[in-house]
């Protein structure tokens, strides 16, 4: 068994499974536990500490949510691969560079921030598991499921959201729908026209034109450095508000405990709702995770919605979201005749994902994997680019947005990319109305390889002549 002594503290305020989890990742980050090693059982090691089961598997959960380790049905708990933790050299970058001589010059390169890495896609599991729900005892499967998806699935999410998010619901308040955009249209309806939506600006634009569509009444509130300014919040008529507090979008900023108590606040003072859109809150790179605003909050006040498009695939077409309980009693009282939306074999398949352990060993995969793409991209940035750059939102996520010192705009910026095969995105769609956002876009980095990173960022240098 690996050697795992650490002097715990009963006294020190911070609870044992806290201790024991910090202490055996400082062991891990050292390198006396190594990559790919299994850790003790639970039982084991809650002999060996006389430690209660509990402590030990809260520590394991622990470790599991933050990607340290990851579980392999059946086999147990063994360390995760940390490259993203070697922190790399020049001479790491030209190892990395001398391959990417290879690509052509007019290579495609597209930091397109809504594509996700496929390569690492677990393809034979999730075939295994969809056979697995078209077996012929499924055979109900065929037929209309539950408007609010089907339970068992709920049942993962609430637990998973809980355990990673402190999203604190049953399984009854979830609703599953296919897409972020069919939820808003459903809360609308909930919600009712006669209330006016606040919307971050800039904010996610696919929102602004759901709500606008459906002819709710839309408020645009300018953001500062924690997020969207309370004060000019409070200065509007909204009762309702759309936030992305753990990784605005498109700036990245993350919201800080005081600015959520603050928007908690608001709402229980306007007696309105907020919607808080976690989109990719399962990516951070830097800081611990504050809690969602969903969990801080008292008053049933705020409405969660989450999706499986970022960690998982974004075809897949399954978001969720969690009603408080006066829209839940209004949504079964007058909104259960809308039938489902997704697939219930789709809907059964990340059912058995999720239960069987895959779910939280593919995410911790994923994590290490595009923190170690995003410490790529900041390495390319700096040697390539250096000064000539900001770099803004980099701490969570899979998208930055880039503000190029240099005289050229938005639109001249993308168009010299092009010129090099090199695909950027605009800031200037996520605001309401016509902004000049100066010299400023957007660059995805989920989908691409490192050597892609690396090629785009030196492929950009050359473009923008800096």
């Amino acid at each position: 068994m690996i050697e795992i002594t650490p002097v715990l503290d009963s006294k020190n305020g911070e609870p044992l499974y806290l201790q024991l989890a910090n202490y055996i990742k400082q062991e891990i980050l050292s390198g006396r536990i190594k990559p790919k090693e299994k850790l003790p059982s639970k039982r084991n090691l809650s002999n060996y500490l006389a430690l209660s089961l509990n402590t030990i598997q809260s520590a394991y959960d622990q470790l599991c949510a933050e990607g340290y380790v990851e579980s392999r049905p059946r086999k147990g708990l063994f360390v995760a691969t940390f490259d993203n933790y070697i922190i790399f050299n020049q001479k790491n970058l030209e190892k990395m560079d001398s391959k990417s001589k290879q690509v052509e010059v007019n290579a495609k390169v597209d930091f397109n921030s809504g594509k996700v890495d496929l390569e690492h896609f677990p393809y034979s599991t999730w075939r295994k598991l969809t056979i697995q729900s078209l077996y012929e005892d499924q055979g109900e499967l065929f037929y209309n499921g539950n408007p609010q998806g089907e339970l068992l699935l709920r049942e993962e999410i609430a637990a998973h959201v809980y355990a990673s998010r402190g999203v604190r619901c049953s399984a009854e308040q979830i609703i599953i729908g296919a897409g972020t955009q069919v939820l808003i249209g459903l809360l609308c309806m909930l919600f009712g026209k006669e209330h006016i939506v606040a919307l971050e600006n800039p904010g996610f634009h696919r929102t602004r034109i759901t709500l606008q569509d459906l002819g709710v009444n839309t408020v645009p509130i300018p953001l500062d450095k924690d997020g969207i300014m309370i004060n000019e919040l409070k200065n509007s008529d909204a009762d309702v508000v759309y936030v992305t507090p753990s990784h605005q979008f498109p700036y990245g900023m993350i919201m800080p405990i005081s600015r959520r108590m603050d928007l908690l606040k608001w709402a229980e003072e306007r007696n309105g709702y907020i919607i808080e859109d976690d989109y990719d809150g399962e990516f951070r790179y830097k800081g611990k995770p504050i809690p969602s605003l969903q969990g801080l909050s008292t008053k049933e006040s705020v409405v969660y919605l989450g999706t499986f498009s970022k960690s998982l695939i974004p075809s897949i077409r399954i978001s969720y979201m969690v009603l408080p309980s006066p829209l839940l009693i209004k949504y079964q009282e007058h909104f259960t005749i809308y039938k489902q939306t997704v697939s219930r074999l789709h809907q059964d398949t990340l059912f058995r994902f999720m239960k069987e352990g895959f779910w939280q060993s593919h995410l911790n995969k994923m994590r290490t994997l595009y923190r170690k793409k995003q410490s790529t991209l900041m390495l390319a940035i700096t040697n390539y680019l250096g000064q000539k750059v900001n770099i803004i939102g980099e701490k969570s996520g899979l998208h930055i947005v880039l503000e190029v010192k240099s005289n050229m705009w938005e639109e001249e910026l993308i168009n010299t990319a092009m010129n090099v095969g090199v695909k950027v995105y605009p800031l200037s769609i996520y605001y309401s109305g016509t902004t000049n956002v100066g010299s400023r876009i957007l660059l995805g980095f989920g989908g691409l390889t490192e050597t892609e990173i690396i090629t785009g960022i030196k492929l950009l240098k050359e473009a923008w002549r800096i």
